[in-house]
């Protein structure tokens, strides 16, 4: 039975991650590995919608690229020297830098490493690994960064020349090498979760399958690094956040916000979890911006409802991470806990702070939140124009019926 071609592309998104990283492992070259995975697309919308989808589709793409892959290497000298020289690079560093158990058995998170690479500012490392192994668009990645798409397919096609220039091999880093990239692989997975809790656009509010994975890929890692401290953080944070994602949409596909959630189908044996990782990851020393989040996650799980949450412990935290990791999405989150606090006027205050922060100009949270304060402060007219801004900026089909209904409780038009 023949399959439609968005089934195809959806099957192929979440293969790709995968199916990038065995080739980058199988060929030790970046862009063979894309070029020949877009081969395999190609091939899968001609014969997928005929035949149907295989039983094992990522090893039916990884089988196809692999034989484009060959064919174009013989085909083409300059590729097959220089895989031959990536194959020396790698071969004399195997034996002595890699690490010894299987330290990596996942070839994704071998390769998230790998793209980690010191040579790269950090930056442009994240960039590439969301980009290339993380399933991201370039736009979801420029708004990772709160950065313009132009700017980051930019520097997306800069790290990739810094990797041609300089020779960089794509091999498992040594163990020794590890401590050193976890900050950026971290960083990555992250934002990958972040993607997949909050999408930037489409019908969904939530990818589930692109959370999964990245809660996945960080319990790997902190199986094989439970010492690291940031690591069981940020898997501590993923969890507490996660535990919630049953509750954030109704039947209807509207949008439910914590106040009103019903926290009887928040996952309680995934808070659990959470919780107790975030006690490892509090104590041994000065706590970590990973740990310090899901902190606040923790704090929201545990409460029985919005009121009785512990927010000036929140606010709390969250002067804490701006000294940690300040970033204006930290100042937007605090302001939004200062509101809970104080009222909604001291939070539109901090926000009207921050209303010139170039990250923050077109990001759709921040309308979002000032649009909210400004309604829970009876300042509707100028709530009214806050959500209509907001529906121009957020992504995803279920924000946007949220923002209009906002506007239909206000009695105020979509657009004027």
């Amino acid at each position: 039975m023949g399959e439609p071609a968005g089934a195809v592309e959806a099957v192929f998104r979440e293969e790709h991650g995968r199916l990038l990283a065995a080739l980058v492992h199988r060929f030790g070259d970046l862009d063979l590995a894309e070029e020949v995975a877009s081969d395999a697309l190609e091939a899968a919308l001609v014969h997928w919608p005929v035949d149907g989808v295989p039983e094992r589709p990522g090893a039916w793409l990884f089988t196809t690229a692999r034989r484009r892959a060959l064919d174009r290497v013989r085909r083409d000298r300059v590729y097959a020297t220089r895989l031959a020289e990536l194959a020396i690079d790698t071969e004399r560093r195997t034996a002595q830098e890699t690490p010894e158990g299987g330290e990596l058995p996942d070839d994704r998170l071998e390769l998230f490493f790998t793209c980690a690479h010191p040579a790269l500012a950090a930056d442009d490392r994240i960039a590439l690994i969301l980009r290339c192994l993380g399933g991201l668009t370039t736009s979801e990645v420029a708004r990772a960064f709160l950065v313009p798409t132009a700017t980051m397919a930019q520097r997306i096609v800069r790290a990739k020349k810094r990797i041609r220039g300089g020779r960089i091999p794509f091999r498992v880093p040594g163990r020794d090498e590890l401590p050193e990239r976890l900050p950026v692989v971290l960083a990555a997975l992250y934002s990958i979760f972040t993607e997949g809790y909050a999408a930037s656009s489409g019908e969904r509010l939530q990818r589930i399958d692109i959370a999964d994975e990245a809660i996945r890929l960080t319990s790997i890692l902190h199986r094989l690094m439970p010492s690291e401290r940031e690591v069981t953080g940020l898997l501590a944070l993923m969890l507490l956040v996660h535990a919630r994602r049953d509750a954030r949409i109704d039947p209807s596909g509207t949008v439910m916000l914590l106040d009103v959630q019903d926290r009887t189908r928040w996952d309680h044996s995934m808070i659990e979890e959470g919780s107790a990782l975030v006690v490892t990851a509090l104590t041994g020393g000065p706590p970590g911006p990973y740990g310090v989040q899901a902190a606040v996650a923790a704090l929201h799980d545990e409460a029985s409802d919005v009121d009785s949450t512990d927010w000036p412990q929140i606010v709390a935290l969250y002067d804490l991470l701006a000294v940690l990791s300040p970033s204006p999405v930290v100042a937007l989150n605090r302001a939004v806990a200062v509101a809970m606090r104080d009222g909604p006027e001291a939070g539109l205050a901090l926000l009207e702070r921050l209303v010139d922060e170039p990250g923050l100009r077109d990001y759709g949270p921040y309308a979002v939140a000032r649009a909210e304060l400004l309604r829970r402060s009876g300042r509707n007219s100028e709530a009214a124009e806050g959500y209509r801004r907001a529906l121009d900026l957020v992504g995803t089909e279920p924000e946007r019926r949220h923002l209009r209904a906002r506007l239909a409780e206000l009695g105020e038009p979509h657009h004027r």
